[in-house]
């Protein structure tokens, strides 16, 4: 009796962990298996990078990942658990607590001591374990109890202890490149036991490329959107369900851009949005940024232009416009996407904004252009260095007039070489910090 109970019972249970699999979301299904099936992170997990041999090799240390939702923490997490010879245990921060972490660290010491076996120990969103959650793990993970994986959307450096993050390697994951989602979903559409492999799909190239693009570089938000697109979708007289754009477009709730980033539309858009914020302009600057942003533009790209039309359009008028600039650049690395368009619209907002002046532009391509056409020239002789041995007897420096033994004003003294005396490249605006002060042009005025 006790036997057919247990087989009973083992028969209902395997039963039950298939319908939970099958009853599983695409993206859950799909979670990869090996290295070879995860896609993406070329950068962390490439052909001979530290941490892909330290997996391949079952030689890891403690490991946290960061990086926005979607592009494979949770999935490198499953594929180390399916490749170590450790005993694997997970917890979500969301629901566990000291309890919890107490089990595991009991059972680890015991595997420890009596199996010689490592406990692996992975916890999702480990941001949201408090200071004395996270103080809880640091003698298991320090003494090699545990080694410790965690996955976070939130920078670790804020987030988690700092004494676990110095025994910890840190590993950023970026957001997935559309021709990495590309390859999901069209693997997703063969699979016949995990994916949608027995379903009839015919998909227009638009509608794969759309999905692609606008999740945004999340895997479960495209998973998600192909599992609507094709169950909600009815059968022809054939057997086929066809996924057109309008279908996709419905199905990721994101409406269809008539942009093509790699077609005249793109540089229509961004010739737009550089005009607009020349102009003057930042609710259409605004509109354009918009627009590239839910086309699924690369948020480097819109950076550089706005670096660019800072450096260009505004120049001195406001310098702190190209710094401005520079630091959405580095903003926009650091937070990634949702939250990368709150600096994007700030500098966009702040160049449109700025007074302009292209005298620097302008200048250096006039000196530029004197320099092809006319060759370089000599430098005049009180200019040259007189620092090095000698050069003083070549009358090197003798003549110079050093700015600062003059007092209040600065002393006339040619700088250009004599060919182009006289010569003007840089013409001072009247916009902004260019501005001459009122005070220099009355003295101007009263030396004449």
């Amino acid at each position: 009796m006790a036997m057919s109970e247990s087989f009973t019972g083992n028969l209902f249970s395997g039963q039950a962990e298939q319908n939970r699999r099958q009853a599983a979301p695409l993206a859950a299904r799909m979670r990869p298996r090996t290295l070879e099936e995860y896609a993406g992170q070329d950068h962390i997990i490439g052909k001979g990078r530290l941490l892909r041999r330290a997996i391949e090799a079952d030689q890891l240390s403690s490991l946290i990942f960061y990086g926005p939702p979607g592009v494979g923490k949770t999935s490198l997490a499953r594929v180390i658990a399916n490749s170590t010879s450790s005993d694997f245990k997970q917890l979500s921060a969301v629901g566990a607590g000291i309890s919890d972490i107490r089990a595991i660290l009991s059972d680890a010491k015991e595997n420890l001591a009596l199996y010689n076996m490592r406990t692996v120990l992975f916890i999702d969103e480990i941001h949201r374990f408090n200071k004395a959650q996270q103080d809880a793990l640091l003698p298991a993970v320090e003494d090699g109890t545990i080694i410790l994986i965690g996955a976070t959307t939130e920078n670790p450096y804020f987030e988690v202890n700092g004494a676990l993050l110095s025994r910890s390697r840190i590993f950023q994951l970026e957001a997935l490149q559309e021709k990495h989602i590309r390859a999901l979903l069209l693997q997703a559409l063969a699979d016949k036991e995990r994916g949608l492999g027995n379903y009839r799909v015919e998909m227009t190239e638009e509608a794969l490329s759309h999905i692609a693009g606008a999740a945004g570089g999340d895997a479960r938000t495209a998973y998600n959107a192909l599992e609507l697109a094709v169950l909600t979708t009815a059968p022809d007289e054939d057997g086929v369900r066809h996924i057109t754009l309008e279908v996709a477009a419905e199905s990721i709730q994101k409406k269809a851009l008539h942009y093509d980033k790699q077609g005249d539309n793109h540089y229509d858009v961004i010739s737009a949005f550089i005009k607009s914020m020349r102009g003057s302009d930042p609710d259409a600057a605004l509109h354009y940024l918009a627009r590239m942003i839910r086309a699924g533009e690369q948020p480097e790209f819109i950076c550089r232009r706005i670096i660019i039309c800072a450096a260009e359009d505004v120049g001195l008028a406001d310098p702190q416009a190209l710094q401005v600039a520079v630091a959405c650049m580095d903003a926009v690395h650091f937070v990634g996407w949702p939250e990368a368009r709150i600096p994007l619209a700030m500098a966009a907002v702040y160049v449109a904004n700025a007074p302009k002046s292209n005298s620097a532009y302008m200048g250096i391509d006039a000196a530029l252009a004197d320099i092809d056409n006319l060759g370089d020239f000599r430098v005049p002789i009180y200019l040259r260095d007189s620092s090095y041995k000698g050069a003083k007897a070549f009358g090197h420096g003798v003549g110079y007039k050093y700015v600062h033994d003059f007092g209040s004003y600065v002393p006339e003294q040619q700088y250009l070489p004599d060919e182009l005396k006289g010569k003007r490249y840089y013409h001072r605006s009247n916009h902004g910090a260019e501005r001459l002060p009122v005070w220099f042009l009355q003295e101007t005025e009263r030396k004449k």
